[in-house]
């Protein structure tokens, strides 16, 4: 029976591309309405493993999965499970970018009609630019392309894409890092809003952005075999003020990495 205070779950899990082996040994929960951060130097495996959650490494040639990645209790990689339904349930947003060159309500409304939705479509993407914080600024301009708007703006219209069609986990690579000082900070507290309602799991190289948003905090590094492993899981506080693994603290105050 499925833990209810755990949303996804790592067991012995490993991703190989070819012979390369990218991460290892990952033991790891993921709990319900947080946001957890995965943090670590460049090339420990973070992004790969956020692209485990939902399956995305499916779309690399080479790419497998062994041990297991549980979704309430239930294999992701087991051979019934649809890929494309397990992405609209585990949604993802990218560190670029990316909206479609479609108007904004397109954008938001492409998920919905691939899905053959049914329902009011005005509705949904009204309510999916509001729960992203775009409404206000883009609803007299529906029909104009998404990718007029300004690179926070674009980043909340990809936002609003993947919560249309609600998912339950939303995963983000380094959203932000494309973004200026004031468009990340719209991001964060968007983050934490949607937090109440969604699990979330991000990927940051910004410590500060890690401490500031996150409940708990995965640090992953890599030793001489390249493969990315955790080190430590723990809730975000304790992470930044006590950690208990000395590469922890040397990473998160600057001393490597």
């Amino acid at each position: 029976m499925a833990d209810q205070n755990v949303v996804l779950s790592a067991k012995d899990m490993e991703v190989w591309y070819g012979a390369f082996r990218a991460i290892k040994d990952v033991n790891l929960q993921i709990k319900p309405n947080q946001i957890t951060a995965l943090i670590g130097p460049s090339g420990s495996g973070k992004s790969t493993l956020l692209r485990s959650f939902n399956r995305m490494n499916d779309l690399i040639p080479g790419a497998r999965v062994t041990g297991e990645l549980l979704f309430h209790g239930q294999d992701l990689y087991q051979s019934a499970m649809d890929p494309t339904e397990i992405r609209s349930r585990i949604g993802m947003v990218f560190q670029k970018p990316n909206p479609f060159p479609k108007s904004i309500f397109d954008n938001v409304a492409f998920g919905l009609r691939v899905n053959g939705y049914k329902g009011d479509m005005n509705e949904a993407v009204e309510q999916s630019l509001r729960q992203a914080a775009l409404w206000d600024e883009v609803k007299d301009r529906l029909n104009k392309s998404g990718l007029a708007l300004s690179g926070g703006q674009q980043q909340r219209l990809c936002i609003a894409r993947a919560l249309a069609v609600e998912p339950e986990v939303i995963l983000m690579d380094e959203p932000a890092s494309a973004l200026d000082p004031i468009a990340t900070l719209a991001i964060e507290e968007l983050m934490r809003d949607l937090s109440t309602r969604y699990t979330i799991v991000v990927v940051t190289h910004n410590m500060q952005q890690a401490a500031r948003v996150s409940d708990e905090t995965v640090f992953l590094t890599m030793d001489d075999d390249r493969a990315g492993h955790v080190v430590e899981v723990g809730a975000t506080h304790d992470i930044f003020t006590n950690p208990k693994n000395e590469r922890t603290e040397a990473y998160i105050t600057g001393r490597f990495g």
